[in-house]
């Protein structure tokens, strides 16, 4: 991936492989949108239009993922920022967030197709299966 233009391809897959929802993009964008700004869980239910414990979930999902951090101070109630992590990754996210704009519609019907990350993560599991088993032969 080249710094300044990440291919269309790329931008595909990391929303493939990345987002599991049309609320975790919006959330994620908004995060990188007003970097360094971090949001309270509240906040960005708020934003988004779903309860703060819906918010929470997205937010630890992407957290998970390493795309934004938590970035709470002792005492504070929680939030979570987005901390570049490359220049690399800082051109896939202004790339991604630039073709959601252009292509709302494509980008959420991409996101809609995909099976439920349960589905998913169980045929992770019967892949792993799978290949260590093929290992033991």
């Amino acid at each position: 991936m080249t710094e300044q233009n990440p291919a269309p391809e790329e931008v595909n897959q990391f929303i493939l492989e990345e987002i599991d929802s049309v609320p975790h993009l919006e959330a994620l964008l908004m995060l990188w949108n007003t970097r360094p700004k971090p949001w309270s869980v509240e906040g960005m239910a708020k934003a988004l239009y779903v309860s703060p414990e819906t918010a929470h979930k997205i937010l630890q999902d992407v957290a998970q993922r390493g795309l934004i951090v938590p970035v709470s101070a002792p005492g504070a109630a929680e939030q979570y920022g987005y901390q570049s992590q490359s220049a690399d990754r800082d051109a896939l996210l202004r790339a991604v967030e630039s073709t959601y704009r252009r292509e709302l519609v494509r980008v959420s019907t991409m996101i809609h197709s995909k099976a439920s990350p349960a589905v998913r993560e169980f045929a992770r599991a019967f892949r792993f299966t799978k290949e260590r088993d093929k290992e033991k032969d």
